[in-house]
């Protein structure tokens, strides 16, 4: 299964971008869809993950209230929307799979190219 990131864009702070994640093939119920940002000369961290069975999310603290995760299975395409950004939310986005629930690069599968999200201030 390969995932690819879609979407990015140079938008202002305080504007909105929706990023899509398409999955090559069906991604089973029990899997997770994971959203990751890189920032330049910075490491890879987790952004969000739904359960693509059940739709349970989970956001990390930076962008919790802000982003929402959601998906569209008969799509196989998974959903950011990012509001309120700000210019600490520059990077490039990557989604990937994983089996089971993690916040750590190392256990998602599937990556595609990132796509660019620049948010100027």
């Amino acid at each position: 299964v390969q995932l690819q990131a879609s979407g990015g864009g140079l938008v202002q702070a305080g504007g909105s971008l929706r990023l899509s994640c398409t999955a090559s093939t069906r991604l089973f119920s029990s899997s997770l869809m994971g959203w990751f940002r890189q920032a330049p000369g910075k490491e890879r961290e987790f952004v969000a993950a739904i359960r693509w069975g059940s739709g349970r999310t989970y956001y990390a603290d930076s962008v919790k209230d802000r982003f929402t995760i959601s998906k569209d299975n008969a799509k196989n395409t998974g959903y950011l929307q990012m509001d309120s950004l700000k210019p600490d939310d520059t990077a490039s986005y990557y989604c990937a799979f994983a089996t089971s629930y993690s916040t750590r690069e190392y256990d998602y599968k599937g990556w595609g190219q990132g796509t660019q999200v620049t948010v100027s201030s």
